[in-house]
């Protein structure tokens, strides 16, 4: 039976119901090999040849493949239809010919397919080709170049900057717009301005509202009235004068729907409507596909294949009837620059199956396949028509006039389906509907209202509007935006607070090196640019290697141009340019630069021999005031030698900052008290908010609370290793409240306790899933995701296996869940010959296999 490779499980199991019995279906679980994360591994002094290195994870699907090609000489390659799908089915015919597991008489094919149905997969099946070169040595490039940039300039990060983690070819520009727009943010200052809006009434008592848009004559611009007196001034002038309808125009509009989603859309769409993150999304997206129920999810395509238009029209026709169907399918042209990103558009595969008839049991996966079908749909559908009307309301003298405007919905079309969501709160006048209104009338007043308004800051990115804005200026591509943007919030350069996208410190002073002495490599037209050489690689229009060559001798001669670079010079320059962020002003008006502590010294940014960066006095070490990057004068007062909070019984109380966190000292460390009370702020406490009294209250712990009604022994309360608690003996119960340990009484705390008791010693309360994935494929039994003391997990019978770091529990499936656990279940199986095998001494390293094409 010819071997069909594919990269998941999932595909698999799709597409042998198609094949049936006469294939032999196996995945790949992704690339099979990759460059080893150590210097080397691309050789720009011998042609880039590249050395790979089969995971250790991937060598067992290897075997099975190569195990299955024994029995059959026919290999047929059918992994995605993009420059990774590519090159996994490279990398995999390499693999294989390496191991002789291809024989001369092999016949080794490549196919593809948009989408995972039976038409597409036998389709395909039928028009077989091989390998293409072209998507392969795009694919070497980027990962060559990739390579290049992170093990040259990560090192460099490293050396002049303590605490940066990493550089990347993209990652560091996207990192690059949300620092900047940060600072777009801090720099903003708000402008006051007003607006007066009127409560008019017809003859006939119908109200509408208008705004003032001609003030003495002169039409008003945003800015025109400043400030509250200029306001009230307005206000008065329209109250003293009897106001007319000038003129009633109505003219009619048409929206036309959104194009079909391509990645980018999709990601943002997702993000807006649902809060969901690139890699949330991408994952979801992946699952649908491979279980054949949309297109490929890859793409920077937005046309749809003349069948899937016309199933999309008769869907329409047959659902909401001939009106809703315009006389001719609408087109969308590609506007992508990238033929090969360009795949048809994300759609539903079967344009008949809406939502409520699709069985998935995925949360994410429902809402996301429901967004889909309705933008696809929407996107057949006719256009909605309107009517826009605007009313010019005037005083006789022409010193005032006011306009209010209104839309009424004449006819519904794909807004019946689906309305595309916006980024940010818009309001809109126009969404308004206005009574009749007649030329020539006279507008009551009922009231004349001023309003004041603030100019705002740029807002923060969200995941969607950061990919956009990267799509805007040609960075990334759709295979690797989620992966880029999850990325940066890994290394700890962003946070994520409210869906909006933060820089941390560390984020920013990576930034503001790069832009200091790597600006070209992190230039938004740098980064476009080699994007598109890279895109003339896939069309064939570049050699690879004239491409790295080109981009390697000016960066490797900008690298070396930094060895000479001194740590003190590199944190002088990012202390000038970080320094609106770091000294903001003073309410005083005193320099923000002057020691809080010392009152002599001059703050300036300072490297730990932990690593990282702080704020120092240069004063030290008389003066040892330091304060975190992230924290301003009144947020971190704690000091060098601690904030004095009080005294207790002639002991100072202080709040103090240890390696551990802030905690709260009774008393000074001496010969005889070396290691004076102590006690750790609890989860959730900030040290801003800690006083003498609360340090008393956590210095007096653990608190006896009484007796226990039944021995007599002493029950207590207390804040441990593992959070809150009650003890009774050897009985510890936990306490889901902090704050608990210092209010509970006798009865709560017997309750608790027996409850700990019934559940016997060590027993504890049944965790509740984070997510369940349902019975095990294989074996049966549930398979979920639970939350654990070191992070979350998947739970199978007995074998608990531990999430890829960076892998949300939401984004946990069902095939993942099975892989992990059948790679725990072989490492607990095989440990000890595993511990073994590590304790050899190495031989001399063998020479580097170089790969070539083939």
């Amino acid at each position: 039976m010819p071997v069909v490779v594919v990269e998941s499980p999932a595909k698999a199991k799709t597409i042998n119901k198609y094949l049936g019995s006469d294939y032999t279906v196996l995945a790949s679980y992704g690339h099979v090999r990759d460059l080893p994360p150590k210097d080397g591994s691309v050789d720009p002094d011998h042609g880039f040849d590249m050395t790979w290195e089969v995971a250790s994870d991937s060598k067992k699907h290897v075997n099975a493949i190569a195990d299955a090609l024994k029995d059959d000489p026919q290999l047929i390659l059918a992994t995605d239809p993009d420059r990774e799908g590519e090159a996994i089915s490279w990398h995999l015919e390499e693999t294989l010919r390496k191991r002789k597991a291809i024989k001369k008489d092999t016949a080794v094919s490549r196919v593809v397919f948009n989408a995972i149905t039976k038409n597409a997969v036998t389709e395909a099946m039928k028009n077989p080709r091989q390998v293409d070169e072209d998507l392969v040595e795009a694919y070497l490039a980027r990962r060559a170049l990739d390579y290049l940039v992170g093990f040259n300039l990560s090192p460099v990060l490293w050396r002049k900057l303590p605490g940066a983690k990493s550089a990347g070819r993209v990652q560091s520009v996207c990192l690059r717009l949300i620092v900047e727009r940060e600072m777009e943010i801090e720099a903003f200052r708000a402008r006051e301005y007003w607006t007066v809006k009127a409560l008019l009434s017809t003859p006939r008592g119908q109200e509408y509202e208008a705004r003032l848009t001609v003030l003495a004559g002169k039409k008003l611009d945003r800015y025109d009235i400043e400030n509250e007196t200029q306001a009230e001034l307005a206000v008065q002038a329209v109250t003293s004068r009897d106001l007319t309808v000038k003129s009633v125009e109505a003219k009619p509009a048409s929206r036309n729907p959104s194009a079909p989603f391509m990645t980018s859309t999709l990601q943002q769409e997702a993000s807006r409507k649902f809060g969901m993150g690139a890699r949330q999304t991408m994952s979801a997206a992946q699952r649908l596909y491979e279980a054949g129920h949309i297109t490929y999810m890859r793409t920077d395509g937005i046309d749809m294949a003349p069948e899937a238009v016309m199933a999309a029209r008769d869907a329409i026709k047959d659902r909401y009837g001939d009106e809703y169907v315009p006389s001719s399918p609408r087109m969308y042209k590609n506007k992508a620059k990238n033929a090969q990103e360009a795949h048809e558009c994300i759609r539903p595969t079967d344009m008949t199956m809406s939502p409520d008839k699709l069985r998935v049991s995925e949360a994410d996966q429902k809402k996301l396949y429901d967004l889909i079908w309705k933008r696809t749909i929407a996107s057949q559908m006719e256009a909605a028509r309107l009517e826009r009307t605007t009313v010019d309301v005037g005083s006789s003298d022409g010193q005032v006039e006011l306009r209010a405007t209104g839309q009424v919905v004449l006819f519904d079309g794909f807004l019946k389906v689906y309305e595309e969501g916006r980024d940010d709160a818009v309001i809109d006048d126009d969404d308004k509907r206005l009574p009749q209104i007649t030329q020539g009338e006279a507008a009551a007043k009922q009231s004349v209202t001023p309003e004041q308004h603030f100019t705002q800051p740029p807002p923060r990115y969200t995941e969607a509007t950061l990919v956009k804005r990267m799509e805007e200026l040609g960075i990334g591509r759709p295979s690797t935006y989620a992966s880029i943007v999850t990325t940066i919030q890994d290394r700890g350069y962003v946070r994520k607070d409210k869906n909006r996208l933060i820089p941390e410190d560390k984020g920013r002073l990576v930034t503001i090196f790069l832009i200091n002495y790597f600006r070209k490599y992190v230039g938004y037209e740098f980064t476009a640019n080699l994007e598109e050489e890279l895109d003339d690689i896939t069309s064939g229009e570049r050699a690879w290697k004239d491409v790295l060559e080109r981009f390697w001798r000016d960066f490797k001669a900008h690298i070396d141009e930094t060895s000479d670079l001194r740590i003190g010079e590199v944190l002088e320059k990012i202390d000038e340019v970080l320094a609106p962020h770091l000294y903001p002003p003073r309410e005083d008006g005193s320099d923000p630069r002057i020691c809080p502590n010392c009152g002599e010294g001059r703050l300036s940014l300072r490297t730990a021999r932990s690593g990282g960066a702080f704020i120092g006095c240069s004063n030290y070490p008389n003066c040892r005031y330091t304060r975190s990057l992230g924290a301003s004068e009144e947020d971190d007062e704690i000091g060098p030698d601690g904030k004095l909070l009080g005294e207790d019984n002639g002991d100072p109380i202080s709040l103090r900052s240890g390696r551990f966190g802030p905690y709260v000292q009774r008393g000074e460390a001496t010969e005889e008290v070396p290691k004076p009370p102590r006690a750790s702020l609890p989860k959730g406490w900030a040290a801003a908010d800690i006083d003498l009294e609360k340090a008393l209250m956590l210095l007096s712990l653990p608190r006896e609370i009484g007796p226990h009604p039944e021995d007599g022994e002493m029950v207590e309360a207390g804040i441990g290793r593992y959070g809150p608690f009650v003890k009774h003996g050897r009985v510890y119960a936990n306490l889901p409240e902090v704050d608990e340990v210092f209010t509970i009484g006798m009865n709560r705390a017997v309750e608790v306790l027996a409850q700990k008791a019934s559940r016997g010693r060590g027993a504890r309360t049944p965790a509740k899933p984070l997510k369940e994935l349902g019975e095990h494929p294989e074996s049966g039994g549930a398979v979920n995701v639970m939350d654990g003391r070191y992070g979350p997990y998947v739970k199978w019978e007995k074998v608990n296996a531990t999430l890829p770091k960076g892998t949300e529990p939401a984004d946990v499936t069902m095939e993942l869940a099975v892989q992990l656990i059948a790679e725990r279940a072989a490492k607990k199986g095989g440990g000890r010959k595993t511990a073994a095998k590590k304790a050899t001494p190495k031989k001399a390293a063998a020479k580097k296999a170089v790969a070539k094409k083939g």
